[in-house]
């Protein structure tokens, strides 16, 4: 499928920087099954959605994955080498990781890092687009509480490149369902939900679950292919805990629908479930790639952000409710002055009626 089919201009200005305030303030534009388009607040959530259904949230946390530093010289392992950034973004051991640095091209394995103030690594190799895999001095725990301190927030380049990031971004970057740590970027649907509209949401009849997957930095790259089929997906790991799958499949039984807070939570569901559409408990890892065509077993409605043209987001939405529905709503947004991307508006979609 040609890549451009799902390309798109958007003014830069309607790029958020900040997240709404409350959260569920932001907008959220519906697209029905009928793929007509009506103009609402999350807040609103509970309105749209009926009795017996079931949200299912990411409940990943976000690290504090991007480290700067220097490369020590490799004559002396001493003074000062060249300043570097490192962003991790795939834990394979207790104190090794893959990363993206920047400039890569001046390590080589071997090398020995300076990250933040206290954080020492080694290079064990260097891979292609920039990637590297790289073990740290220590491990488990104390290495987790050294990135916290150390580490800054990941946001995504389309903020980064515009403003600093900012102890702010330490708590905007997290979604009220952040449990398990792990992604270098936010589940961003769920940014949009705070305590009050889950207790409207659950006086409503409308339940909720978590699963997890952690994002990696593979979300914030583009599809560079010209074709779909090109396209070479970033695994990321996953996991539907047996509790939260036996609850998904009781509401469906019931009657109720499943709505995926996010695309991450739609991969996840549909990674885990069956022909028939029953989610099992399941720990591996996705690369799901949707496109449309794709049939969908799991999911009925999806909320989710704003995305980049020609990304695999955009695509998984297009394959949702329609490329056509999809390019008419972003066309609308775009008109009535929505905020886009990770800190953006929301999108509510139902499946078209078959």
């Amino acid at each position: 499928m040609d890549v451009a089919l799902f390309d798109f201009d958007l003014p830069e200005e309607l790029i958020a920087l900040r997240p709404a305030s409350p959260r569920d303030s932001a907008r959220m534009l519906i697209v029905g099954p009928d793929a007509g388009i009506i103009h609402a607040h999350v807040r609103d959530l509970p309105r749209y959605l009926n009795r017996g259904d079931m949200l299912v949230a990411n409940d990943t946390r976000v690290i504090a994955a991007r480290l700067r530093g220097r490369r020590l010289p490799r004559e002396s392992q001493t003074g000062d080498g060249p300043k570097l950034e490192v962003l991790l973004h795939r834990r394979l051991g207790a104190a090794r990781y893959r990363a993206f640095a920047r400039p890569a091209r001046k390590l080589e394995p071997g090398d020995t890092l300076v990250l933040g103030q206290t954080l020492r690594a080694r290079v064990l190799g260097r891979g292609e687009g920039g990637e590297v895999e790289i073990v740290f001095d220590t491990g488990g725990a104390p290495l987790d509480a050294a990135i916290a301190r150390e580490g800054e927030t990941p946001l995504p380049p389309y903020i980064a490149g515009k403003r600093a990031t900012d102890a702010r971004d330490r708590t905007d970057y997290q979604t009220l369902f952040a449990r398990r740590e792990g992604s270098v970027a936010a589940p961003t649907a769920g940014l949009h939900f705070t305590p009050e509209l889950l207790e409207q949401l659950k006086d409503a009849g409308v339940a909720h679950e978590t699963v997890t997957l952690h994002v990696g930095a593979g979300t914030f790259l583009p599809v560079s292919a010209g074709d779909t089929d090109q396209h070479i997906m970033h695994s990321e790991s996953a996991e539907v805990r047996s509790a939260a799958a036996q609850a998904i499949n009781t509401a469906r039984e019931g009657g109720g629908r499943i709505v995926a807070v996010g695309t991450t939570s739609l991969r996840t569901l549909e990674s885990a479930s069956d022909d028939e559409g029953r989610v099992r408990a399941w720990t591996g890892e996705t690369s799901l790639f949707i496109t449309p065509g794709y049939g969908f077993r799991a999911v009925d409605v999806l909320l989710t952000n704003f995305h980049l043209p020609r990304s695999t987001l955009f695509m998984l939405a297009c394959a949702f409710s329609g490329t056509g529905a999809m390019k008419r709503a972003y066309a609308e947004a775009i008109a009535g002055r929505y905020r886009f991307y990770s800190y953006g508006d929301a999108c509510l979609l139902f499946r078209p009626r078959a």
